[in-house]
Order: C-alpha cells, then structure tokens, then sequence
C-alpha cells in the first residue's frame, strides 16, 4: 500500500519519488502499525503462556511475535529505500536504451 500510495502521489501530484514515498509513508504509518500491533497483541498470549500443553503453542508464539516485529521493522525502513533505488534504476535504463548515459544514478557511476 505504501508503494501503491508513492506512484499515486507522483502521478496526480506530480511529486519527486523521494517526496512522494516519504508522503506515503507519513501515510500509511499508522494504520501499518495498528494492524500489526493488533496481530503482535493477539500472539501475545501464545508466547507467554505457561500452563498444561503451553510447551506446545509456545513456539508458534514466538514465531509469530518475533516474525511480526521483524516483518515490521524491514518494512518500515526497506521498502522506502528499494522504491528509491528502483526509481533509480529506471531512470539509468531510460537514460542507456534511448543511447544516452547519465553519471551519477547508480553506485557504480
């Protein structure tokens, strides 16, 4: 959604990738975090329970919990970064099939 959110922004509002992904994930933030917060919170108990058979849900609790919390970090903070260097791959490609090269786009220029 927040991808969906950045190329909506560029093309209606005619906004540079960067402010158009930062705008997106000003966004999509939120509900981002309520949805997985409300997962995390549901797995909480299957984590942390002690009791007869909890040696069996437990791990599945933690499964979920640290899959959640890891999921959520690399989300946050990968997919502004990929869709960047993504746009900056295009625009290189642009630049190489119509015969003309641009310095500077990628790391290796």
């Amino acid at each position: 959604m927040m991808i969906d959110f950045a190329l909506e922004a560029e093309r209606r509002d005619g906004k540079n990738p960067k402010d158009a992904i930062f705008q997106a994930c000003l966004l999509r933030f939120r509900p981002i975090m309520m949805t997985t917060m409300a997962a995390l919170l549901g797995g909480l108990p299957l984590a942390l329970a002690r009791g007869a058979g909890a040696e069996l849900r437990r791990p599945l609790g933690i499964a979920i919990v640290g899959g959640l919390a890891f999921s959520q970090v690399l989300t946050l903070y990968t997919t502004p970064v990929i869709y960047l260097y993504l746009d900056r791959l295009r625009l290189w490609w642009e630049q190489v099939r119509h015969g003309g090269h641009v310095r500077g786009l990628l790391p290796q220029d």
